[in-house]
């Protein structure tokens, strides 16, 4: 991957976390429905994308193990 091509993705992850970060902020003001409505339906698409995003960018994930009982020894 060139230093082209990561630079702009490195650019759409920015991008979609600072519109993640708006419409958060505009969640705690006051809306109508249909405008809540319309903030949390581009939340969430944001977040979906900003996903598939580092999942590309950043392909190993750090975190606890997805079956934590998985290391339960016979005594326990």
């Amino acid at each position: 991957m060139s230093t082209m091509m990561v630079d702009e993705k490195l650019a759409r992850i920015r991008a979609r976390a600072s519109n993640i970060r708006r419409y958060r902020r505009l969640l705690k003001t006051e809306l109508t429905e249909l405008e809540r409505s319309f903030v949390l339906k581009r939340l969430s698409e944001e977040e979906r994308v900003l996903e598939e995003l580092t999942g590309e960018m950043f392909p190993l994930t750090i975190g606890p193990p997805r079956n934590e009982g998985a290391f339960q020894t016979a005594s326990s």
